[in-house]
C-alpha cells in the first residue's frame, strides 16, 4: 500500500504525510498488541556505528545473569531460545511487526528486550508505543545525510529516541553515553533536570575488558557493561560475559574453512568511512586486500570518494564492487569512490562473487582479506527493488574453499 502511494501521491506531499502514517499504525499496533513493553525491562541502543554489536553484548549478560531475553537487531530476532534472521533490510521493523515481537516476547515469560533502534526508525515514529527503561548511545557521526537532509537532522532523529525515554512511564530510567565522543553533549542536555540518570563510559577509564580486537569492540563492550550495571547486573556476572563474547554475525566474523589457509579472510558491516578506518586499523601489520562498495545506491553520494580515501591509505589492493546499487550503475558507483584513490590502481568488478574470489586468488601467507558493506545482508539490492538472495559469509566460505581446492 506504501510503495503505491509512494508512486501515485508527489514526492513533496508524501513525504511530509508519512511520518504520521507511520506514527498512525505504530500506536494502533501498542493499542491493538496491548502496549507490551510496559510488562518488560525494555533497553533500547541506538548511536552510528555499534549498536548491533552492543545489542548482543548486553543481550549475553542479561543471560548470563539469569534472566529470559528478547532481542531484535539488524541481524536477527531472538525470543529466548528461538532465533530468526531478519530479512527486511531495516534496523527497526515498521507497522506491527515490532509490537507484535514483544508480544512474543511476553507469551515466551521472557523479562528483559534488547531492542536496536535506528535514526530511520526515529524518523518514521516506530518508537511510538514503546516504553523504555533504558538507552544506551554509543556514539555518533555523519551517516543517511541524504535521507534526513542534514547531520543535524540525523542527529534530532536520535534526540527523538531520548525524548522517548523522557517520557516513558517506566521508574529508574537511565541513558548510557560514550563520554569519549563530543557529538553526544546535547544527549546529556535532553535529560538534564529530568528524573533519566546519565551514566557516561569511557575506554580511558575501562572497567571491562573483551577479547574482540579494536577501540570500537572495547566501547561497545563499556557501553554493555554500563547499562547491565543500571540493570543491577553483579560486575563478576558482567566480566564472565564479556570474557566469553565472541562477536556478533557478519561483524569482524572471521572465515576459516581449513588448517592450510594461511592468510584471514574477513566479513563485517563497516559501510562508513569513520567505520571502514577503524575496521582496517584492526589489521595494520598485515597486508591488506578490501573488497567493498558504498552500500547503497541513490543515498549518501558524499561518503563515496571519502571511503575510496580511506582505502587508499590502508589497503595495498583495492577491489570496489557492487553494495546495493538500487537504481544507480554499479560500475558508476564504483566509479566515485575511485575518485578518492591516489595512490593505488583500484579493480572495479561490479559482479560481488567475481570480486570476492578475485581477492582470495591474490592472496598471500598472512595477507588479510576485508570483505565489507554487507555483514549479514540477506540480499542485493538492484533496479526497481528487485532482490537477489545474498550472504557475504557463505559466498566468501564458498569461494574460499574453490580457492584452496585448486591447483597452483
Amino acid at each position: 500500500m506504501l510503495n503505491l502511494l509512494r508512486r501515485l501521491i508527489p514526492k513533496k506531499i508524501f513525504s511530509f504525510f508519512q511520518p504520521a502514517y507511520h506514527a498512525s499504525l505504530t500506536s494502533l499496533a501498542a493499542l491493538l498488541y496491548r502496549f507490551p513493553s510496559r510488562h518488560l525491562i525494555v533497553i533500547g541502543v541506538t548511536g552510528t556505528k555499534g549498536k548491533s554489536t552492543t545489542v548482543e553484548m548486553l543481550a549475553d549478560i542479561l543471560r548470563a545473569a539469569g534472566y529470559t531475553v528478547a532481542l531484535s537487531s539488524t541481524i536477527h530476532f531472538v525470543i529466548s531460545d528461538e532465533e530468526r534472521p531478519n530479512l527486511l533490510k531495516m534496523t527497526m521493523p515498521g507497522r506491527f511487526r515490532l509490537q507484535q515481537f514483544l508480544r512474543q516476547a511476553i507469551n515466551r515469560r521472557v523479562t528483559h528486550a534488547v531492542i536496536e533502534m535506528s535514526s530511520e526508525g526515529a524518523k518514521l515514529w516506530r518508537h511510538v508505543g514503546i516504553q523504555l527503561n533504558g538507552l544506551v548511545v554509543t556514539n555518533l557521526s555523519p551517516e543517511h545525510i541524504e535521507s534526513h537532509g542534514s547531520f543535524e537532522n540525523y542527529r534530532a532523529a536520535k534526540l527523538r529516541l531520548v525524548a522517548a525515554l523522557n517520557k516513558s512511564s517506566k521508574s529508574n530510567k537511565f541513558l548510557i553515553v560514550n563520554q569519549n565522543d563530543q557529538a553526544l553533549a546535547s544527549f546529556k542536555e535532553t535529560v538534564a533536570g529530568s528524573g533519566v540518570k546519565v551514566s557516561e563510559f569511557n575506554h580511558h577509564e575501562a572497567r571491562y575488558a573483551t577479547t574482540l580486537p579494536g577501540q570500537f569492540n572495547l566501547e561497545n563492550a563499556l557501553a554493555a557493561a554500563a547499562a547491565a550495571e543500571e540493570l543491577g547486573v553483579r560486575t563478576d556476572v558482567i566480566t564472565h560475559a564479556l570474557a566469553h563474547f565472541t562477536g556478533a554475525k557478519g561483524r569482524l566474523e572471521e572465515i576459516k574453512v581449513s588448517n592450510k589457509q594461511n592468510f584471514k579472510v574477513i566479513v563485517d558491516y563497516a559501510h562508513t568511512a569513520d567505520s571502514l578506518e577503524k575496521f582496517y586499523q584492526v589489521f595494520a601489520n598485515q597486508r591488506k586486500i578490501c573488497v567493498f562498495g558504498a552500500t547503497g545506491g541513490g543515498r549518501d553520494k558524499w561518503k563515496r570518494p571519502a571511503m575510496g580515501q580511506v582505502a587508499d591509505r590502508y589497503c595495498d589492493q583495492i577491489i570496489l564492487t557492487d553494495d546495493d546499487a538500487y537504481d544507480e550503475d554499479p560500475a558508476q558507483i564504483c566509479a566515485e569512490i575511485a575518485g578518492g584513490i591516489t595512490n593505488h590502481q583500484p579493480e572495479i568488478i561490479t559482479d560481488r562473487r567475481a570480486a570476492i574470489r578475485r581477492g582470495l586468488a591474490l592472496a598471500k601467507p598472512g595477507d588479510a582479506v576485508l570483505i565489507t558493506g554487507k555483514g549479514t545482508d540477506a540480499y542485493l539490492m538492484g533496479l526497481n527493488g528487485r532482490k537477489t538472495p545474498w550472504s557475504d559469509t557463505a559466498v566468501a566460505r564458498e569461494e574460499l574453499e574453490k580457492c584452496l581446492n585448486s591447483p597452483k
